[in-house]
């Protein structure tokens, strides 16, 4: 039989030690470790979870690295093209871990109606594009179909149409540059599908239609496009899968990171990660001063038993292992209540969305969530470790307690 096992449990069982002076310092102690572990799984699963949204959505009209033929020019339009027939492609098996490459095409263009008019980008996308990530974007109508004839079907994103006052099925003019002369070429093209990805800074330029568009307007051939977008499986790689995608293309072209591409972004949500190691750090302090002071409260009014166990032959050490199994038992309980409490919140957020946000300055709708097991259980298990080492420091106070005095005391 564990002898400290049995006298913690007595003590917590003991009907006078739950209405005793301590106990509302012990259930502070226990609200303590709660909050404690609600915020930081909120924090964890909700920086997580923006970081997961956003990095999706700047993928999606990107991929994960692009490959391009080598130009200084920074702009969004599809300068300089490069043949679709290359060794990589359609499968790049050189390099593990891709999953996916497209072709594609990007002009700027203006879409004119009577009243108003606006500066897009086109993507010229063809039968190989992925269109698993607009499937969730996708508000209205269908997406385009670009496998068979060439045709005039377009995407654009809400609030394009809300802009333009567009909806499906709408028919409109659209201009391009023209590089053979001053005349813009025109063509025509109907809305079958209206996305919004919350992300303005992109749903306010980009539309997607048909490839062949773009190569007949700039006069390329029909296996010549401006770039291709690779997917790859493992994000957390995808430093290492730029350089070794690299080192298997041509001489003439560059493979580029969604993560250099979009820096200022994705320097932004690493911030993220700070923020939420920051509230870790200060709820598991404010956590475990609040154990400390529920220990020591504990050691005080258990003064006398600590004297007669002294007094009975049991070593510091023994008594110590008493109130951190004590200690430990309470630690658990602000645990269960805050995993409660705090998975209930995330879950209801999950499918209920019950929390906006502003898409003008995080570019989602709403607060999404990350629930993954394994963190939850190493913050449980890092939270209970750290709270029962904290209180290792008061439990000395144990051993300056005379056996004489603690008997005597009152």
């Amino acid at each position: 039989m564990n002898f400290e096992l049995f006298i913690a449990k007595r003590i917590i069982g003991n009907k006078t030690y739950k209405s005793s002076v301590s106990a509302p310092i012990i259930k502070i102690g226990i609200a303590a470790i709660a909050i404690g572990i609600i915020v930081m799984l909120i924090a964890i699963a909700t920086g997580i979870g923006l970081q997961q949204k956003i990095r999706d959505k700047v993928i999606a009209f990107n991929g994960h690295v692009e490959i391009a033929n080598y130009d200084s020019n920074a702009s969004d339009e599809s300068q300089v093209p490069i043949s679709i027939n290359q060794d990589f492609y359609p499968d790049f098996a050189a390099v593990e871990g891709v999953k996916h490459i497209q072709g594609v095409a990007q002009k700027f263009a203006v879409i004119r109606t009577e009243t108003d008019f606006e500066g897009v980008v086109v993507k010229g996308v063809g039968a190989d594009y992925n269109w698993d990530y607009f499937k969730e974007f996708l508000v209205e109508g269908r997406l385009p179909d670009f496998t068979k004839e060439i045709n005039q079907e377009i995407l654009i994103s809400n609030y394009l149409a809300n802009r333009l006052g567009f909806k499906v099925g709408d028919k409109f003019q659209t201009l391009f540059g023209n590089p053979l002369n001053d005349r813009p070429r025109i063509l025509n093209y109907e809305i079958v599908g209206v996305y919004n990805s919350g992300f303005q800074e992109l749903d306010e330029k980009f539309c997607i239609a048909d490839l062949r568009h773009i190569q007949r307007i700039n006069k390329w051939e029909p296996d010549q496009i401006g770039s291709f977008e690779v997917f790859i499986d493992d994000f957390s790689q995808i430093e290492e899968k730029t350089v070794e995608i690299f080192k298997e293309v041509p001489s003439l072209m560059n493979a580029t990171s969604i993560t250099r591409k979009y820096y200022t972004i994705f320097e932004w949500i690493k911030i993220f990660d700070n923020n939420t190691y920051g509230i870790i750090a200060i709820m598991i302090i404010v956590a475990g001063i609040n154990m400390i002071t529920a220990l020591l409260v504990l050691i005080l009014e258990r003064t006398q038993m600590i004297g007669v166990l002294k007094a009975l032959g049991s070593s510091n050490w023994t008594i110590r292992k008493v109130f951190l199994y004590n200690a430990s038992y309470l630690i658990g309980l602000g645990l269960l209540w805050g995993n409660t409490i705090g998975l209930g919140l995330l879950f209801a957020q999950k499918y209920f969305k019950l929390f906006p946000l502003n898409p003008d300055t995080y570019y989602v709708n709403n607060a999404p969530v990350y629930i993954s097991w394994d963190y939850i259980f190493l913050l449980n298990i890092g939270t209970f470790v750290a709270c029962l080492l904290m209180l290792l420091i008061p439990s000395v106070i144990i051993s300056k307690i005379s056996p004489v005095k603690a008997i005597r005391f009152d």
